[in-house]
């Protein structure tokens, strides 16, 4: 057997990744890392599967990132932008598995908020490790997500540690009724009804980010000039 050094347990492995323990058992049961099972049933993670599946998802991230910003600001103005901020531009992450929405979103920022950084993940696995690598200012996630749900996710997240830095808004289209089961993970959280997306989206961004995305925007739009 191969030395123990080359395989992490899921608590070991949920430590890295910033994740909740049965977010890391879900990701090998859907194939996602590669382990085996000691006599007694605990899980043992092989460190290759781990390395593997970060390089991927952190390619996926920058990939998925380089399309929606293809045309846009330049390295060299993205740099001025945020010099003259003083700081990085607030940052946000969008989990969504619908590439209308992903687009839907991503279009209405544009326009509404020219300085906000945009970054997108279509699942729930995806998404829990793109903010451990992104640490964004502000999260937007659907409920329903493929392989993790937005609410178990939104509870994963919560025992992050840089999770309480970090504004939350549920975007849905399920309504009211519909929404009951997921209530444990929707308390005092903003959801926006997909229906309503366009008109209920950027003013609850504006609230909760408030200076920083009005300072981001002035700044952005002046490079659009």
């Amino acid at each position: 057997m191969a030395s123990a050094s080359n395989y992490y347990t899921t608590i070991e492995v949920a430590k890295m990744l910033g994740m909740a323990v049965r977010s890391v058992q879900l990701m090998v049961d859907r194939g996602d890392l590669q382990a085996w099972k000691t006599p007694g049933g605990h899980r043992r993670i092989s460190r290759e599967s781990l390395e593997r599946w970060l390089q991927g998802s952190r390619s996926g991230v920058r990939a998925e990132a380089a399309g929606r910003q293809e045309g846009e600001v330049g390295a060299g103005r993205e740099s001025s932008r945020r010099l003259r901020m003083g700081q990085r531009p607030p940052r946000l992450l969008l989990i969504e598995d619908s590439t209308h929405f992903q687009n839907l979103v991503a279009l209405l920022l544009k326009q509404k908020f020219p300085g906000l950084e945009v970054h997108v993940a279509s699942d729930g696995i995806t998404g829990l490790a793109s903010f451990g690598q992104l640490q964004p200012d502000l999260l937007v996630v659907d409920i329903m997500l493929p392989g993790i749900d937005g609410a178990n996710l939104i509870t994963g997240l919560r025992s992050h540690a840089l999770f309480g830095q970090c504004k939350l808004i549920v975007l849905t289209a399920l309504d009211e009724a519909q929404r009951a089961p997921y209530a444990f993970a929707l308390d005092q959280v903003p959801v926006v009804h997909k229906p309503r997306l366009v008109n209920d989206l950027p003013p609850l961004i504006e609230s909760l980010l408030g200076a920083r995305v009005a300072a981001a925007t002035q700044v952005g739009r002046a490079d659009e000039a």
